[in-house]
């Protein structure tokens, strides 16, 4: 697949015969191909970079002594997760100089299927913005998931073939990958000529070379920084993560900065809105790598040309003539915070501000409302495990920075020992079924947490103390995100003390940024109050249910030992 041609208009402004719709002067390009700035004039016609040097334009745009690099290219990331809609993301992200994603939609997929992609692909259309949609393969993520749909190879063959899909996403089962079930060796000839991304936390050894020669490409779940030097060194490309609960980009940059930018990019992920309010967006992982010693223009390519490269985005990633011209001009290289952004030839956006009128509003449609079936509401004792005789049980440990959790054996009676409630409870098609466990980390004193994200099913999920008095207040929190019709709440002593509202798919809020941020913050706020002790409580609990990440895991079935692939008894 070629870069498709300029326009004629650009061709003759190349030439000189007409001129340009904008010519910025003055400022340093940035040649991803030569590794160098080079000082030139841009011309931009028809939203194509026509040309560099000297043209007559329109428009003159002096930028001086600053200097330009392309638009930002996400190599994977999930809409769902900043918790904004199509528009309001979008708004939140051209400022920080972020033109293009890969995003892949299974979390609205496993709660409302295809219909829930085809609603974000239909709101992306006519926004500036590359929207670039990965055909979900997991949905569910495991056998051990109740979601609202499941896809087959015949649903992500129309969202490639149908729907413009660019490749195929995160293909998060690799037990049954490297087994070469059936059905996923289909799900993987479906790409074709497109990308395939991997999701293979800690895999090395055959079982790596397995999941590699069933045609998987990619990874962002990567633990420890030999892991990732393995599994670029066989030819995977590895996305350094810098998501707001999946911290590891610092962690794993040192195989970038000793062996070369050859297959790497940068990748969010999950992002809050409070982290794209408080550090940015991709122009946040290019600030982390070079202050740990990457060179500039590494991580600027790195942010832009090789993500391009990897989704085959051919039009974008670098500033030559011929290429959309999403352009990111900073008046300095410190902090790295956008001065202007360009989104095909247009200002999108000023000084972090985005320009307005430039992102047409979107609303979710209303079939994505009220996505709460419960069989009915469970009471205290339905969330109520008896500890086992001995004491001793499976535990879910938790940390932050990591959506790693650790298989603990512990004394759930011992009052000493960190020990919370957890359950998780089927919410869309009223079975009624109902996950209990146990949790070590959390540092929770009292009261309870609920949320409906909670990846990859969104059931509800809730964490209480260990008291009797925590399970009324799970009974609560629950009866409270079914009413909000999905969200996260925080409840103490039976009463709602904090909470957000997610009324589309119990994922997603119908309002901007500004707003989903100070929400965000209250919830954070008064989980610490009552002893949470985890930077980003409410991301680590979404994860929790994640059967395809080592070591323990909760839906609900019950408890799964992710390494054995197979549900285990809590007791011991």
């Amino acid at each position: 697949m070629s870069r498709p041609p300029a326009s004629l208009r650009a061709l003759a402004v190349a030439r000189g015969d007409e001129p340009a719709d904008i010519l910025l002067t003055g400022g340093f390009v940035l040649s991803p191909a030569t590794r160098e700035w080079v000082k030139t004039d841009l011309a931009i016609a028809d939203g194509f970079v026509a040309g560099w040097g000297h043209r007559e334009a329109k428009e003159v745009i002096d930028v001086s002594g600053c200097y330009l690099a392309p638009g930002f290219v996400d190599a994977h990331m999930h809409l769902e997760s900043s918790k904004m809609w199509v528009s309001e993301y979008v708004k939140a992200v051209l400022p920080y100089g972020t033109t293009a994603v890969a995003a892949d939609p299974h979390e609205i997929a496993n709660v409302a299927g295809m219909e829930g992609i085809r609603a974000l692909i239909d709101a992306a259309e006519h926004l500036p913005f590359t929207f670039g949609v990965a055909a979900s393969s997991c949905v569910p993520e495991s056998p051990f998931a109740s979601a609202g749909a499941a896809f087959t190879v015949k649903e992500v063959r129309a969202l490639i073939e149908e729907h413009g899909a660019i490749g195929v996403a995160e293909v998060m089962n690799y037990p049954a990958v490297i087994n070469g079930d059936p059905m996923f060796r289909d799900i993987i000839a479906t790409a074709g000529w497109r990308r395939v991304d991997g999701h293979a936390p800690g895999l090395r050894g055959p079982q790596l070379d397995a999941y590699l020669a069933a045609g998987v490409e990619s990874d962002h779940e990567v633990f420890e920084l030999d892991e990732a030097h393995e599994k670029r060194q066989k030819g995977m490309w590895v996305f350094l993560r810098q998501g707001s609960v999946s911290q590891d980009l610092v962690r794993l940059l040192p195989t970038v900065v000793s062996h070369g930018t050859t297959a790497t990019s940068f990748c969010t992920d999950d992002r809050e809105p409070d982290l794209l309010r408080d550090e940015g967006h991709l122009n946040h992982c290019i600030r982390l790598a070079v202050e740990s010693g990457l060179s500039v223009i590494d991580a600027l390519c790195v942010a832009s040309y090789y993500p391009a490269q990897y989704h085959n985005f051919f039009h974008l990633g670098s500033l030559g003539p011929g290429y959309q011209a999403d352009v990111v001009v900073f008046d300095k290289l410190e902090g790295f915070v956008p001065t202007l952004v360009l989104q095909k030839g247009r200002v999108v956006a000023r000084n972090g501000e985005i320009v307005e009128g430039v992102v047409p509003e979107t609303s979710p449609p209303a079939s994505l409302y009220n996505r709460i079936n419960l069989h009915h509401l469970p009471t205290p004792a339905e969330l109520t495990i008896e500890p086992p005789t001995s004491g001793m049980a499976n535990v879910i440990g938790v940390k932050s920075g990591t959506v790693r959790t650790h298989a603990m054996k512990l004394n759930v009676n011992d009052p000493s020992i960190d020990i919370a409630r957890i359950a998780v409870v089927e919410r869309h098609k009223a079975t009624g079924r109902i996950g209990l466990g146990y949790l070590s980390g959390y540092g929770m004193t009292r009261g309870a947490i609920a949320s409906t994200v909670a990846h990859d099913a969104h059931n509800i999920m809730v964490v209480g103390a260990r008291d009797v008095a925590g399970t009324k207040d799970m009974a609560v929190a629950i009866a409270r995100v079914a009413e909000l019709g999905g969200g996260q709440v925080v409840v103490v002593d039976g009463k709602v003390i904090a909470e957000i509202a997610l009324p589309v798919c119990g994922l997603i809020s119908d309002q901007p940024l500004a707003i989903v941020a100070a929400q965000v913050d209250a919830v954070v706020e008064a989980a610490h109050s009552i002893g949470i002790t985890l930077d980003a409580p409410f991301m680590t609990l979404s994860f929790l249910g994640l059967s395809v990440i080592p070591d323990l895991r909760i839906t609900d079935l019950g408890l799964i030992d992710v390494n054995l692939f197979e549900q285990i008894p809590v007791s011991i």
